[in-house]
């Protein structure tokens, strides 16, 4: 069946036909959008591999490094209470 006009100003067509028109309309689109980003060709796939590898490495290294810094104020509150200790107890002599 071909899409009708109707007297509103409408045009009706098949379920199915339109929903062919919309997958046509998608798949279209997300080839260009694609090529708009350099997306397209025989090496797409390897491309948003390495860009997925990539992204997974900077969420390890952001995780590492709050690591580190964790670690680090830890140890330096620690050494901190250490000294404070140390300085009450006169472990090093000296002093009143």
């Amino acid at each position: 069946m071909t899409p009708r006009r109707s007297d509103h100003g409408f045009v009706r067509m098949p379920d199915a036909e339109f929903e062919a028109i919309l997958t046509r309309a998608a798949e279209e689109g997300a080839k260009r959008a694609l090529a708009d980003v350099g997306l397209d060709g025989d090496e797409a796939a390897l491309d948003i591999r390495d860009l997925r590898s990539l992204v997974d490495c900077i969420r390890l290294v952001r995780r590492t490094a709050m690591q580190t810094a964790v670690r680090m104020i830890t140890t330096g509150v620690m050494l901190a209470l250490l000294a404070g200790i140390a300085i009450k107890l006169k472990i090093f002599g000296g002093g009143p």
